[in-house]
């Protein structure tokens, strides 16, 4: 095993048997080669034993983050779909966030996240007139914020009956929602990380669109 150059080690595996400086002239090792084997230095045992770390990079949770005990799914973890659509069901921003995140919270997020209006002469709008919004956004610190931004809140109160009418305007974002959940990447969450997931939200949410506009499905109120 000749040939090499001085200071190179011969190893087997993460082993180091021998320098080459150490080994003979011919093609083997020499009769009685000096001992260069030292006290393992980190005190760990020298023979193969049971044990775990051997995983350098540890594997996460399978969700990963921006996940949380779902509520209406005995506790389990999952994420949750925040949508906000025009009268005709199409998205206009969405979010992503914890299964536990009360909704609410999204709201005027969603609000500000809204595109300004193109195809018009003079200053595109950025806000609608009125939001329609069910129970679960019910909050005066919120109503007054969306009244600030010159939008009239349609949110009905807690524990009182549905304004009617409400649900005939309100129910175009569940079936956004629903085609949404269509892509099965949307529908059960396998990616980790939540910036991929969240984008493959905007490409749905894409799709949708293209589709409204060569009139595939979308309904006009």
């Amino acid at each position: 095993m000749g040939g090499f150059a001085p200071g190179i080690g011969l190893r087997v595996g993460h082993d180091l048997l021998e320098t080459a400086s150490r080994l003979a002239t011919g093609r083997c090792v020499d009769r009685s080669p000096p001992r260069s084997a030292q006290p393992f230095a980190t005190g760990r045992q020298d023979r193969l034993v049971t044990g775990g770390g051997g995983q350098f990079q540890r594997a996460r949770r399978f969700w990963g983050v921006k996940t949380g005990p779902n509520p209406t799914d005995r506790a389990k973890s999952g994420s949750k779909h925040h949508i906000i659509t025009d009268a005709n069901g199409i998205p206009l921003a969405a979010t992503l966030t914890a299964a536990n995140v009360p909704d609410v919270t999204q709201l005027l997020p969603l609000v500000d996240a809204i595109p300004p209006v193109q195809g018009k002469r003079g200053r595109p709008r950025r806000r609608p007139q009125s939001l329609f919004a069910d129970k679960a956004y019910d909050s005066m610190a919120h109503r007054l914020l969306l009244c600030i931004r010159g939008i009239e809140p349609v949110i009905p109160k807690r524990g009182t009956d549905e304004q009617p009418g409400l649900g005939a305007v309100r129910w175009v974002v569940e079936r956004t929602l629903s085609w949404l959940h269509q892509y099965r990447r949307l529908r059960v969450r396998y990616e980790r990380r939540d910036d991929i997931h969240e984008a493959l939200m905007t490409f749905g949410c894409i799709h949708i669109c293209y589709k409204c506009l060569i009139g595939s499905f979308c309904y006009t109120l």
